[in-house]
């Protein structure tokens, strides 16, 4: 078994590892850390769930290692994140990482937040700064950000960060760091986009890329559901949340309406719903991940918003109501069920509108999704021969009639929760009464957090 002292980590970090559940570094880590430690520029093509924060991460803090006691100003890493959530999770693997170390301090700033906490955090001392692009440009105009001291600059999720338009901040940003630099980008997918990026930000970098392990395939059971319409998917969406063992419970939708709007229904209907977008102010976004994690919700519905850094360990579904834009984004989706080592199921539902999307899908997954049915809940449309595979029969483990219990959960890893077993989220009182109080949770992290 390789340990991390043997890519070259200081001892200093077995310890903490090991209480964080972290005994033996994932393939992505083994490539990744010896080369970052030999302080070259790295492109690393790594899917959610391969453990590339710490790669990324304990690399840039063994610099903080016997150093001079002297502190400089600003930051020595600066970690950029598309979203709000990611940097969140990236900052707190960064905090409890760094417990062993005599001085490593983590500040993380964020759109959508207050200014005063960020302010009065960002005029002390600090040594990695986890932030998202557009706050941390306005906080350089304001002059509170030194960043002439900075050593290493790491583009978590690069591909995203082009996605949502942050191109012209990523630049704009890098013009005011110093050349004598070490850039590291992890992406999902290697585009001409992060590729173009990569040669205005990089020098010579080594490149690396780490496919999905097929072990890590069957721990989520995917499959696909033909639809005919909106109606349709509705109803087998209650048919699958019938099923007490389904403990938790991600829906994804396209827009922010259609979650407001599919939550609200499905509170209506007596399940404890939480709805998650990026119009939702941060304390309310952080209020509802509060809520799931206690389990005082059974279903989150969420935009993409949620597909990376969202970590609550007891999902143990995920349901595509819409499928995503981008095909990387459906491994970003399911990946937030089947967490460090679990069982997962995701179900994508898929009209006649959606079979390129799907076909999209298993060219970048590499693989085809089972095709199922429910009997009696079997769509009309069927797509033709020359577009995708006929449905499934019906009558096998996702057979069932139509308001019966389904015999879906236990055959697909979802029994967690045993029948009968009372869970947070079914004592209505508590769920309704969540918000007030919801934002006072612990920020310990969960093993789980560092999957990706």
């Amino acid at each position: 078994m390789t340990r991390f002292t043997e890519l070259g980590l200081d001892p200093a970090f077995d310890t903490t590892l090991a209480t964080l559940g972290i005994t033996e570094p994932t393939p992505v880590q083994m490539q990744a850390i010896p080369i970052l430690l030999g302080r070259r520029d790295l492109i690393a093509t790594a899917p959610t769930g391969t453990g590339k924060t710490a790669a990324f991460l304990l690399p840039a803090m063994q610099r903080m290692i016997g150093v001079s006691p002297l502190r400089l100003a600003g930051p020595r890493v600066l970690v950029l994140t598309p979203t709000r959530e990611l940097a969140q999770q990236v900052a707190k693997a960064a905090i409890d990482f760094g417990r062993a170390l005599p001085r490593c301090r983590t500040v993380c700033i964020t759109g959508g937040e207050s200014y005063i906490p960020q302010n009065k955090a960002l005029a002390g001392s600090y040594d990695i700064l986890v932030a998202t692009p557009g706050r941390l440009m306005d906080q350089m105009k304001t002059g509170r950000i030194v960043l002439t001291n900075l050593e290493v600059l790491v583009l978590d999720e690069a591909d995203r960060m082009l996605d949502m338009g942050f191109a012209d901040d990523v630049l704009t940003i890098a013009k005011k760091l110093p050349k004598e630099r070490q850039t590291v980008c992890f992406t999902a997918t290697l585009s001409d986009d992060v590729q173009r990026m990569s040669r205005q930000l990089q020098n010579d970098p080594q490149t690396i890329a780490v496919a999905m392990l097929a072990a890590d395939r069957l721990q989520i059971d995917q499959h696909v559901f033909y639809v005919d319409d909106i109606g349709h998917k509705r109803r087998l969406l209650d048919h699958w949340l019938a099923d007490v063992g389904i403990n938790q419970a991600l829906v994804f939708t396209s827009t922010k309406v259609a979650a407001e709007e599919l939550a609200a229904s499905l509170e209506a209907d007596g399940h404890a719903t939480v709805a998650l977008h990026g119009d939702l102010p941060q304390k309310h976004r952080t209020r509802m991940m509060n809520v799931m994690r206690r389990g005082q919700a059974r279903i989150l519905v969420a935009t993409d918003v949620a597909a990376r850094g969202l970590d609550v360990p007891a999902i143990t579904h995920v349901f595509n109501f819409d499928l995503p834009k981008f095909a990387e984004d459906y491994v970003h989706r399911i990946g937030r069920t089947g967490r460090a080592g679990a069982s997962g199921t995701a179900i994508s539902f898929v009209n006649r509108n959606d079979v390129q999307a799907l076909q999209k899908i298993e060219r970048f997954i590499g693989h085809k999704v089972t095709v199922s049915a429910v009997t009696g809940m079997e769509a009309r449309f069927k797509p033709g021969l020359g577009s995708s595979r006929p449905a499934g029969k019906p009558g096998g483990k996702f057979a069932g009639k139509p308001g019966s219990k389904p015999a879906f959960g236990k055959s697909a890893g979802a029994g967690r929760a045993g029948a009968g077993q009372k869970q947070p989220w079914q004592d209505r009182k508590a769920a309704h009464a969540t918000p007030r109080h919801a934002d006072r949770g612990s920020s310990r992290i969960s093993r789980s957090s560092y999957a990706d």
